[in-house]
């Protein structure tokens, strides 16, 4: 069983930049009943506002905002980037690989930003991820 939709991935995609990279992943948890418009676009937000605090490690943003902001249901999305972009983080850019989540409740986004990160934290998954050929491969490797 996995909270990743086959309608949320979306891999080698070509974007320009980090607002349409937020923006698509946003999008796809918009197109799986998990969030609302406007939850995308207080994710661009807070990227505008805060800046690049969604660079959490070497390549991966988790793109997210809280969950009044437009959380129908817990999930996330996942772009993998033909051309890594960068987001403006000093240490962790160029970005490659950008998985929005939702989470419903207080700690909603929070249980599904720890989930997230423990997947992309183990390198072999990652690598795995990197080079998933399409989301039958994904959803072996993501199981959450």
């Amino acid at each position: 069983m996995t909270l990743l939709k086959e309608k949320a991935v979306k891999l080698d995609v070509e974007l320009d930049n980090a607002v349409e990279a937020i923006r698509l992943s946003g999008e796809l948890l918009v197109e799986t009943g998990c969030a609302t418009e406007e939850y995308t676009q207080a994710m661009i937000d807070g990227y505008k506002r805060v800046g690049p605090y969604i660079v959490i490690a070497p390549g991966i943003a988790i793109p997210h905002s809280r969950p009044d902001n437009g959380t129908l249901q817990s999930g996330f999305s996942l772009i993998r980037l033909k051309q890594p972009i960068p987001f403006g983080h000093e240490k962790n850019d160029p970005v490659k690989l950008v998985c929005a989540i939702s989470g419903v409740g207080d700690n909603g986004h929070i249980e599904m930003l720890q989930k997230i990160a423990m997947v992309l934290g183990d390198k072999d998954k990652f690598n795995k991820i990197m080079h998933a050929k399409d989301y039958d491969e994904l959803s072996k490797i993501i199981t959450i």
